[in-house]
């Protein structure tokens, strides 16, 4: 019997694995999809209440005028889509979303800025931030781009729980998105985040005209750190006008269910988080990520920059089957 199919015969919990391989990565994502759907369904059962989903809500504290050329992002200055840059918010300003967002019912608050990586003298307002929102009772969690050692620690003496820097893709298909920063590049910003005892979330996306295998190559890359992300964002390509990849082909929904699944398999006790691309999905699309493992989502009008669901929506979603947000 392979691998794949082992851990349908019974709910014994397996030990966290990073030795992953290519080939057994493949025969999950090969599995019938009902036979994956429930494997992950058993193994999210195993490490997390499936009824309950962790809520974060995500603000830009500084939008536009980055110098890298992602070829999904619309904050790139390399690429005209319109948007307009903008100055990093002053930290009062942030701390009004964040009690907001509270309110909203989201126990995580996640800021992102739109930079290569941070200068010192802004680091430090974004240290600021971090501390005000700990001291609202919120987990905290930011994306500045890359980081050295020496920032990775300044931020984790302000408190800050998570760092989020996405892997995106596969070692071999990421030149094909991005070329300003390497591969390399963003293990080491993730090392040095580790490293300062900084929790992290790492995913990628799909949907950027990558195959299978790079699917296969990106879970892999993520299953195999040396300890699995503490949250693991999937996000489904949002086509921005202007962009490289804005006449990208839609993803089949299953086969974006797959990759849920496949990551939940793989990164057991890691809180999958389904983000962004959740505009344009059904509720049965969601529903199904649910059953796949996931049990996280971006609660709020906007993801950076681009549309999210209606808080009423979700909840009713979530009302509608059964779940609750976690506490």
């Amino acid at each position: 019997m392979s691998l794949a199919h082992e851990t349908l015969a019974g709910p014994a919990v397996l030990p966290l694995r990073h030795d992953w391989t290519r080939e057994e990565i493949r025969a999950l994502f090969a599995l019938p999809f009902a036979d994956l759907v429930f494997q992950a369904a058993q193994v999210h059962r195993q490490h997390f209440d499936p009824a309950e989903v962790q809520v974060s809500t995500l603000l830009s504290i500084k939008t536009g005028g980055c110098p890298e050329d992602c070829g999904y992002c619309s904050q790139s200055a390399k690429f005209d889509t319109g948007l307009k840059a903008g100055k990093l918010m002053e930290v009062e300003a942030v701390l009004a979303e964040a009690r907001a967002a509270k309110a909203g019912g989201a126990s995580r608050f996640c800021m992102g800025a739109a930079w290569r990586s941070p200068k010192d003298r802004d680091l430090d307002k974004v240290c600021a931030m971090v501390e005000g929102v700990k001291a609202l009772g919120m987990e905290t969690c930011v994306t500045l781009g890359m980081l050295d050692a020496a920032q990775a620690r300044k931020l984790k003496d302000s408190g800050l729980d998570y760092y989020n820097h996405n892997l995106d893709t596969s070692p071999e298909y990421y030149s094909q998105i991005i070329t300003t920063r390497t591969y390399q590049d963003r293990l080491d910003t993730l090392e040095y985040v580790r490293d300062a005892g900084i929790n992290v979330c790492c995913g990628g996306i799909v949907g950027m005209g990558e195959q299978v295998e790079d699917r296969v190559g990106m879970i892999a890359s993520l299953a195999n750190l040396p300890v699995h992300p503490e949250s693991v964002p999937i996000n489904m390509l949002m086509q921005v006008e202007g962009t490289p990849l804005g006449e990208s082909a839609k993803i089949d929904a299953l086969d974006f269910v797959r990759t849920i699944a496949v990551a939940r398999i793989t990164m057991p006790a890691s809180f999958v988080r389904l983000s962004a691309g959740r505009e344009h999905m059904s509720d049965e699309t969601q529903a199904l990520c649910f059953m796949a493992g996931a049990n996280s989502i971006f609660c709020g009008p906007k993801l950076l920059t681009t549309p999210n669901p209606a808080r009423d929506r979700d909840f009713a979603l979530l009302d509608k089957l059964g779940m609750r947000v976690m506490e």
